[in-house]
């Protein structure tokens, strides 16, 4: 090479170095929409799914920002990346996605790029647009700022790290970890403990005894961190002195076991707690202490570039009391390196053996209320400390003083409320999550109780009553209807069919329940197989053929159907599937047990097509019958999705009683019943009008007696006709024609005595009858005669309704056997009124030669007395004058 060329080539050389000195530089100013340094970092706030990350400028110029140390737990698919103005709900909701990234899986130390085209938002969150949730946010400089506020802006936000971030991270168990970040300028050490681990455990964390020949639990120096029952964090320096709970000791007795530090005679509390929280089921609590406190009794002094044994434990907490002031860890038990351990840690070397989020079993961590039914849920507001959906207003619902508990609820079980939240907060039930009147944005919004009017004060409360049915969806919500997000979740669990539904009734064999409740136009039916089987069929009808049946199965996709099917034949080729309007449909199978519900209107909405005849009547009995097979199939049915075992004979299911009972055969108090009206309206009745009316040509009372005595046996034998068809059918229900025209005909019968024993006294011979007497006889014949109508045509009804409710093959044999019977009375009757009427004629042909007396009766005498007659003779004189003829002997 030629001396000249190199000074030329150290030119080029330092040429290279300052471009690529300056690149980074120059490429970052290459963005047009951000004045962010290349230097730029901010934390992500943790406010839900154990959110944890670092936002910084994308190094390479690009318009993009770098998200690294990236955790989040699953949220919803409509979480996004989400540009807003501000934290609040208000901003958030007017917000906008920032990145088209879904966030419904879960993120472990990822890094994520994120490129803008825009200028960057002042607030970049985690955001979930359907529940209106902030998973957590972080603040961005304006991009309009200067280049000295920017600055300042990073540094600011370098100052203030997010309270959850640290710079190392152990794993301790799968549950438990161990955060911390070294502060050498300051000789202190900012600690994090963390566990997937219920609100009333502690987590302690400690330093052994440096100068124990081994690491050991006693004389170790550790802090015990945790919540109290308010749900406050707590951090406390604890010394251990026995493998004992601690006890404060009494007179002369020392100060012994696992106790605070501020217990013994001189200790301190040094650890000064900086944050802590409980997020999806997980406990976090932040502390800090002093590398050395200079109390060299009960602290450990920790070198800040020397590994020493450490020590940790998770347990059970017990609260204070009033002999003992302080929490008190238990007895941690279990085994090693699962709820306690000893290892060797090493402060200044960089540590992270924490892949992903802590994922809690159980992350509904809220207070939870179990409602019970009989118990008032007293429904208040106040400050919002822990709100589990954030952003949220500063006052929330309380419910029996616990802040937006979880509230869970069973369908058929009513739920009391009584408000006492102020009139500025009205309780309304939702399956809106955020309320605040969200029918206004949301049109689908469905309100199962409350609304304008359920609001009320301590002194006045206002008492809401609300019933989950079966119709109720598993999740809703209970919030205000003037502001938003102030309630949280109500759990509806299934309390078990009988609760859900009104009425019950035991199909054919015993191996169906069938379940209903009415409404006023529509049905909510359900069924439970009560054997193994791969479907249910329940059929409306007598028989399988020419029945309306709902078919309930899990297909292979393990998704629960139910359809409906109109079968007119035996085969696979008879069954026609069939578009009826169903609603709330479940079907779930349980160890094969097959259960399916749906709701139905009573009269289909359609016309001209099979399923339109399918109409269910509650007043008149339903028959039902039962199917179960082997397998079902949406599409093409096939001689083996026929049923294995079926019902023997159809149940009728009496749908307004409302009773767990189902009418099966003609029971024999009922066909008894049947026999005794027949003798009494039908023989007994008809025969004393008849004596009354053709028997009095009889010398002397008879007729009347036999009027009488034929009156007074039919009205008691319907009575007792009556009462043994009410205790049959345990009740007694005017629904049917039947028992309608029985109950006249029974108040018309019951009526004639009671006539009787007021009647007017006959005039004597020869006087004018006084109006009452002939009102009363007119009444007497109409209301007794109008009886013996009505009790014919309940005769036939019953008739009737025996074919109709029993299918009994004799009614109709039966039906015909009555008419003749009334036929013939009816001629019976008539062949006596015409020899009355011929009777009467040849009366008053003669009626002109009697001179001596009257031939009518005397009814104002008791007839019913055997010897009535020979007392009223010799009681009274007689109409007939006497004359003695003597001789004469003249």
């Amino acid at each position: 090479m030629a001396p000249a060329a190199a000074p030329l080539l150290a030119r080029l050389a330092l040429a290279v170095a300052v471009l690529s000195l300056a690149a980074p530089a120059s490429a970052a100013a290459k963005c047009r929409h951000t004045n962010l340094t290349a230097g730029f970092s901010a934390d992500l706030t943790m406010l839900q799914h154990q959110l944890r990350g670092t936002v910084r400028l994308d190094p390479s110029g690009a318009c993009a920002l770098q998200l690294t140390r990236f955790d989040l737990l699953a949220a919803s698919p409509s979480a996004r990346f989400w540009a807003a103005d501000g934290a609040s709900l208000h901003d958030l909701a007017a917000g906008r996605p920032f990145s088209p990234l879904p966030l419904n899986s879960t993120f472990r130390n990822a890094t994520l790029t994120l490129p803008f085209s825009a200028p960057l938002p002042p607030l970049l969150a985690l955001f979930d647009p359907d529940a209106s949730s902030d998973l957590g946010h972080v603040f961005l400089p304006a991009s309009n700022s200067s280049s000295n506020s920017t600055t300042n802006t990073t540094a600011t936000a370098l100052a203030f790290p997010a309270p959850t971030m640290f710079d190392n991270c152990l794993q301790l168990t799968d549950a438990y970890r161990l955060r911390w970040t070294l502060n050498a300028t300051s000789s202190s050490v900012e600690i994090g403990l963390e566990a997937a681990v219920g609100s009333e455990y502690y987590m302690a964390f400690g330093w052994a005894d440096p100068k124990a020949n081994s690491p050991a639990m006693v004389r170790s120096d550790v802090v015990v961190a945790g919540f109290t029952e308010e749900g406050m964090p707590f951090a406390e320096d604890y010394y251990i002195t026995d493998y004992s709970e601690c006890s404060m000791g009494k007179d002369d007795s020392p100060v012994s076991g696992v106790c605070p530090d501020s217990a013994y005679d001189g200790g301190n509390n040094d650890s000064r707690l900086v944050y802590g929280h409980r997020r999806d089921g997980v406990s976090f609590v932040r502390y800090r202490r002093k590398l050395d406190s200079e109390d060299a009794k009960y602290d450990v002094a920790v070198g800040a570039a020397e590994e020493m044994a450490v020590v940790w434990a998770i347990g059970k907490l017990r609260p204070p009391d009033t002999l003992r002031p302080h929490y008190l860890p238990q007895n941690h038990g279990g085994p090693r390196d699962e709820t306690f351990g000893l290892m060797r840690v090493n402060l200044s070397e960089a540590v992270d053996s924490c892949l992903g989020p802590l994922d809690a079993d159980n992350k509904q961590d809220q207070d939870r209320i179990i409602a019970d039914g009989k118990t008032p849920l007293v429904v208040t507001s106040a400050p919002a400390l822990r709100y589990p959906n954030p952003p949220n207003p500063d006052k929330v619902i309380y419910i029996n003083k616990k802040e937006a508990p979880l509230l869970k609820v069973e369908r058929g079980v009513p739920v009391h409320f009584s408000v006492q939240a102020g009139h500025d907060v009205a309780l309304y039930v939702t399956s809106d999550p955020i309320g605040g009147n969200a029918t206004l944005r949301n049109k689908t919004e469905v309100i199962y109780a409350g609304g304008p009017g359920s609001h009320g004060v301590p002194a006045t409360p206002m008492d809401l009553v609300w019933l989950p049915d079966r119709n109720t969806p598993d999740l809703v919500y209970y919030q205000s209807l003037y502001e938003a997000k102030m309630g949280w979740k109500v759990q509806v669990v299934d309390g078990g069919l009988s609760d859900m539904y009104n009425s019950s009734v035991l199909l054919d064999d015993q191996q169906v329940t069938l379940f209903w409740t009415l409404s006023a136009d529509s049905i909510s039916i359900a069924a439970r197989g009560e054997k193994k089987s791969g479907y249910l069929a329940v059929g409306f009808g007598s028989e399988m053929v020419n029945t309306y049946a709902y078919v309930g199965w899990v297909g292979n996709d393990g998704v629960g159907r139910v359809k409906t099917y109109w079968i007119d034949g035996k085969s696979a080729t008879g069954i026609h599937e069939t578009p009826e309007n169903l609603t709330y449909v479940r079907c779930k199978s349980e160890d094969g047990i097959i259960t399916f519900e749906f709701t139905r209107p009573l009269k289909p909405l359609c016309t001209g097509r099979v399923e339109c005849k399918n109409i269910i009547d509650p007043t008149t009995p339903l028959k039902v019958v039962w199917a179960m097979g082997a397998s079902w199939s949406g599409d093409d049915l096939t001689d083996s999705n026929m049923h294995s075992v079926t019902s023997s004979r159809p149940i009728r299911v009496l749908l307004l009683r409302g009773s767990a009972e189902a009418e099966q055969d003609l029971r024999p108090v009922l066909a008894v019943h049947g026999f005794m009206m027949f003798v009494a309206w039908g023989i007994l009745l008809p025969g004393g009008i008849l004596s009354a009316r053709y028997l009095k040509s009889l010398k002397g009372d008879g007729w009347y007696q036999i009027h009488v005595y034929l009156q007074y046996s039919g009205i008691a034998i319907m009575f007792l006709g009556v009462l043994f068809a009410a205790a049959e059918l345990r009740g007694f229900y005017v629904s049917s024609v039947h028992v309608k025209f029985g109950v006249a005909a029974l108040l018309l019968a019951g009526f004639q005595p009671l006539n009787a024993y007021f009647r007017p006294k006959r005039p004597a011979n020869g006087e004018v009858p006084p109006r009452n007497r002939v009102l009363w006889e007119y009444l007497h014949v109409i209301t007794g005669r109008s009886a013996i109508i009505v009790g014919v045509v309940a005769l036939f009804t019953g008739m009737k309704h025996l074919g109709h409710r029993y299918d009994s093959e004799n009614a109709e044999g039966l039906t015909w056997a009555l008419m003749l019977w009334v036929l013939s009375v009816i001629v019976v009757a008539l062949s006596l009124e015409y020899k009355e009427v011929k009777r009467r004629g040849s009366d008053r042909s003669i009626k002109g030669h009697w001179v001596l007396g009257n031939t009518e009766e005397d009814d104002t005498v008791d007839l019913l007395h055997p010897d009535s007659s020979a007392r009223s003779s010799e009681s009274r004189p007689s109409g007939v004058m006497e004359v003695q003829l003597e001789p004469l002997t003249r």
